[in-house]
């Protein structure tokens, strides 16, 4: 499971943070993922103890590598390979909690609105009701 080198593309697909190695590539060249508080290239090599944040939707997760692989395993052997750190589970928890609220207080419709409605609401748009 040890190995000396491997490209941090590799070592977070073999992680199972990504499903493919093109995923984690094109996410580490778009800046959604930070080796050791830094942006790099997706052929870094990783180290065992360097810190990785990565950002995946609304979540942001800082992982601190325990083990290097190239080789993707079972997700149990995978989560071996790294140790989410406390503050991002609570920052996490917390997001997911604020979401959750965030979306009862928003009013949401039962129903599409029918032809008649979306005419309405085009023409609201359109017009110019700002004076």
């Amino acid at each position: 499971m040890s190995e000396t080198k491997v490209r941090l593309d590799k070592w977070l697909w073999a992680a199972r943070f990504y499903k493919t190695r093109s995923t984690a590539t094109d996410m580490i060249n778009g800046g959604k993922v930070h080796y050791n508080g830094q942006r790099c290239k997706a052929s870094k090599a990783v180290d065992v103890g360097a810190t990785v944040k990565i950002r995946q939707g609304y979540d942001e997760k800082i992982v601190i590598i325990k083990a290097i692989s190239s080789k993707r395993q079972k997700f149990e052997i995978a989560q071996t390979l790294y140790q989410e750190t406390e503050s991002s589970l609570e920052q996490r928890q917390s997001d997911q909690l604020a979401r959750e609220q965030s979306i009862a207080f928003s009013p949401r419709p039962v129903t599409k609105p029918d032809k008649k409605q979306r005419r309405t609401l085009i023409n609201f748009k359109n017009t110019d009701n700002f004076e």
